[in-house]
């Protein structure tokens, strides 16, 4: 039996003029992350090819003092954005503070997700589900796998692998903890989701449980 640990990459940069970034308390959940691992023997590990899922990668594998290298795939990136949002009216003026980005943001992944619109997107919430899966599935049965990826391939992986609607995802999404560790395993039945969402590693401080 195989397990895979789906790792949501630590704090971004908010504000700063690149946000493809980890902010120093993203670096430090990482390292924090990555002596809490310390035990783990990963055959495989995976980010994508944004910024912050890759130095939360590096980070975290250096405190954990692992020695698999780490490989890429761009399937775990997190979903356009920026593309998600520009389809969506914004509600303010002006920069968004951080509440009014949040229902901004939450406002047009509904959008995105209800399938009424999905003409108007590069690429719609079941094309994203769908390379979120087929990336998940192609890793099954690697041994011991670590993934650092985000928090909508994460949520949609979840999700998928509990039989949930469309809703369960919308749930799901925003509560992803910066460099929690979602566990699934890998054995006859296929993939069974174990827990999700675990931050038991950032308990200690609390200066350290972030969401965005």
């Amino acid at each position: 039996m195989g397990q895979i640990l789906l790792v949501r990459h630590g704090q971004a940069s908010w504000g700063a003029v690149d946000y493809d970034v980890l902010s120093p308390t993203g670096e430090e959940q990482a390292a924090v992350l990555g002596r809490f691992l310390t035990a783990l023997a990963p055959e495989l590990i995976v980010h994508g090819t944004m910024k912050r899922q890759q130095r939360t990668a590096e980070i975290a594998a250096e405190a954990a003092g692992w020695s698999a290298p780490l490989s890429v795939d761009e399937r775990w990136n997190e979903m356009d954005h920026p593309a998600i949002l520009a389809a969506h009216p914004q509600q303010f003026d002006g920069e968004p503070d951080r509440h009014q980005f949040q229902a901004w943001f939450e406002a047009a992944t509904d959008r995105w997700t209800a399938g009424d619109h999905d003409h108007e997107y590069d690429e719609p919430y079941p094309a994203f589900v769908r390379r979120v899966g087929a990336a998940l599935a192609e890793i099954a049965g690697s041994g011991t796998a670590v993934v650092f990826t985000s928090g909508g391939p994460i949520a949609s992986a979840t999700t998928e692998l509990l039989g949930a609607d469309v809703a369960t995802y919308g749930l799901l999404a925003p509560v992803v903890v910066n460099t929690s560790v979602t566990r699934v395993v890998s054995g006859r039945r296929g993939l069974t989701l174990v827990s999700f969402n675990e931050h038991a590693h950032l308990q200690h401080d609390r200066r350290l449980l972030t969401y965005r």
